[in-house]
């Protein structure tokens, strides 16, 4: 019989993780159980995938605030600091930014505008054009983006994200002065202590404050990457992909994953016979239409994976083969011309108008987006995903 499914997707309901747990038993043999358990079987290039919170959770790569305010303290003594760029968001950032404000005296809170980096709003487009304030050049104080927008509460949260950090510093015994900028720069009219909050653009943004005369510089991924008296910690992205924990803590972004996934990857070789891949990932990377948000917290998709998941699919855009170069056939003929076309493709087809509108991004990239949404970020219970068949394609 012709095979009848391309790419199938499962979510894999796990134990709950805690801090200690054996990440690698847990996952071999919550996949194989799936597996028993619902009558399917393994295939080469199979992939497994893991949420990076049962990871990090079972690492009990944790970290207080005190942990926070101690590093911070040691790399500004206690002195005035810009806190710029930070996204806006309760569970990522808010106990990052008490951790920071008690750690110093006075916080000058740099807010892009008329979104952080991942599409949270302060204002729209249209209310920035209503007003005339160009975001590129003007500055705006506290009581100059009052006067001009009032008070404004996220879409979803219902958070005004101004007060709500203000609150945050002031509660910490900090003083605290918000400006509205997307010049980095302007920061070093205020200190010339800075720690660059941004994800994805935070080494231009050091790069161009450095450059503007502020004198320490330092970014999220160097805070806590190292042990604070006992501390979780991140060696390479230190308090980027953390999240909160409790009220005084949070729960870092896995270190270390490779050596898990090789030997998960290694087990399931063993109890299989399958060449499988793994991977953990965390954020993917997809925009909400209604909120604008970008789903890019992390600061990779893909903190740790097996080799088989480098590099970029390789594909032709089946509707462009229909529409031209077999335009003047159909039914069985069709099908079999495209099915010769992809077995015979070439390695590349970088700039081939064959490939034109197929996703250009990284395998990892993609691959994580498709997990996370399977798992959401909820109660559904299934942190581990079990792909099969993603990298066939309409020959097989």
């Amino acid at each position: 019989m012709e095979r009848a499914l391309g790419t199938v997707v499962r979510g894999l309901r796990s134990p709950i993780i805690k801090e200690g747990d054996n990440m690698e038993n847990i996952v071999v043999e919550t996949v194989l159980n799936a597996a028993k358990s619902d009558g399917y079987t393994f295939m080469d290039r199979d992939i497994i995938s893991m949420t990076e919170s049962i990871v990090a959770r079972a690492q009990g790569n944790y970290a207080t605030l005190d942990a926070i305010a101690t590093d911070i303290g040691h790399k500004f003594n206690g002195e005035t600091v810009g806190v710029i760029f930070p996204i806006l968001s309760r569970n990522r950032f808010s106990n990052i930014l008490k951790g920071i404000a008690r750690g110093v005296g006075k916080v000058v809170l740099l807010l892009s505008y008329p979104s952080d980096e991942v599409g949270n709003h302060l204002v729209s487009l249209d209310e920035l054009d209503e007003a005339g304030i160009n975001p590129w050049s003007d500055v705006l104080t506290e009581a100059d983006f009052r006067k001009h927008f009032g008070f404004k509460k996220h879409h979803f949260t219902g958070v005004d994200y101004i007060e709500y950090y203000k609150s945050l510093i002031e509660a910490e015994g900090a003083n605290c002065e918000v400006i509205f900028s997307n010049d980095a720069k302007i920061i070093v009219d205020y200190t010339k202590n800075v720690l660059a909050c941004d994800i994805h653009s935070r080494s231009r943004t050091k790069r161009l404050v450095k450059a503007a005369g502020a004198e320490k510089v330092f970014g999220l991924d160097d805070v806590l990457s190292e042990s604070m008296n006992g501390s979780g910690f991140n060696t390479q992205y230190g308090l980027l992909g953390s999240n909160k924990a409790t009220e005084d803590s949070i729960k870092l972004f896995p270190d270390n994953g490779q050596p898990l996934v090789e030997a998960i990857q290694k087990r399931l070789k063993e109890a299989t016979g399958k060449v499988i891949e793994v991977m953990i990932y965390g954020d993917g990377a997809f925009k909400d239409p209604v909120g604008q948000i970008w789903e890019l917290a992390d600061p990779v998709v893909s903190p740790a994976y097996t080799i088989g998941l480098e590099g970029t699919p390789n594909e032709m855009k089946l509707k462009y083969l229909a529409d031209n170069n077999f335009s003047h056939l159909s039914g069985a003929e069709l099908k079999t011309a495209i099915t010769d076309h992809i077995v015979n493709k070439q390695s590349d087809l970088i700039g081939q108008m064959e490939a034109q509108g197929t996703t250009p991004r990284r395998l990892t990239d993609l691959i994580g987006s498709l997990s996370d949404l399977t798992s959401g970020s909820g109660d559904k219970g299934t942190p581990i995903i079990h792909i099969q068949g993603y990298f066939d394609n309409f020959s097989n």
